[in-house]
């Protein structure tokens, strides 16, 4: 039995929302700087997910989405799923403040923080903690992963990844998982201009390219391709020491797709869990 609060919403990212909360309580947690939802399996001390909602949604989105979720407890993860800040300049939507020089909370302090939380309050596993999120919760992951490389054991950003101009470099090795669909229209691969041309998404190509420097990988040229339903997948391995860079395209939009949580995880199980 499922500890937490879980249903079956079939397969679409928009389905109807159900209540989320603080495992067994339906308010979500509450820490100093902000709120955050999760569900629990059954298993003792397990890893989790730490997955960041897109722009305008909320913690209890991820949570509500069976394909992200159903997967990883039926294979005794915890998903712990962080709610983003009201943005200024009163759009009165939640999203992360991500890019360098935009005012507003300090994320890689709150989530360090909701992960301390979290492994304290239902004893998960604090060296398997993988940092994941969508759409502007994947360029928030993006931007950790490259100021702080060694705050999580993974990342695995879907549908996001740097803005223009982009970080000249970042620390690291990382090892990350990025995951992209082919025709995805709200952040194409080459990017696109907003706001009447005041921001620029970036071409995710030009971001694998930064993470190969980063690594220290000794070729452009992927080290091993496969198939994995849906997904075709590139790996740099490589790299320096801890470093580990894949590339999973799968055809299909702006969206988490099925079967994503599951690579995720034989992904992470294959570098050696933690």
């Amino acid at each position: 039995m499922i500890r937490g609060i879980c249903a079956v919403l079939g397969l679409a990212v928009s389905a109807t929302t159900v209540s989320a909360g603080c495992a067994d309580k339906p308010e979500p947690c509450e820490i100093a700087g902000g709120t955050y939802h999760v569900v629990l399996p059954e298993a003792q001390s397990p890893p989790v997910l730490v997955f960041l909602h897109g722009h305008g949604g909320e913690g209890a989105g991820p949570i509500s989405n069976e394909r992200l979720v159903a997967p990883l407890l039926a294979r005794g993860w915890a998903v712990v799923a962080p709610d983003g800040a009201i943005r200024p300049a009163g759009t009165g939507k939640r999203s992360w403040n991500f890019f360098p020089g935009w005012e507003g909370r300090d994320e890689a302090a709150f989530l360090k923080s909701v992960t301390a939380d979290a492994v304290a309050r239902f004893g998960l596993d604090p060296n398997r903690v993988v940092l994941g999120g969508f759409s502007a919760g994947a360029f928030m992951v993006n931007y950790l992963a490259c100021a702080t490389p060694d705050a999580y054991s993974a990342y695995v950003p879907v549908s996001g990844g740097f803005w223009r101009p982009q970080p000249e470099t970042c620390k690291g090795p990382v090892r990350l998982l990025h995951t992209h669909g082919w025709s995805d229209p709200v952040v194409p691969l080459e990017g696109r201009i907003l706001g009447a041309g005041r921001f620029q998404q970036g071409d995710i190509f030009a971001g694998l390219e930064l993470w190969r420097s980063v690594n220290g990988c000794l070729d452009h040229k992927p080290d091993s391709y496969s198939v994995t339903g849906p997904f075709q997948r590139r790996v740099w391995a490589s790299c320096d020491p801890g470093g580990v860079i894949e590339f999973a395209l799968f055809p299909g939009g702006h969206m988490v797709p099925e079967g994503w949580a599951d690579m995720m995880v034989d992904w992470y199980e294959a570098l050696g869990g933690q």
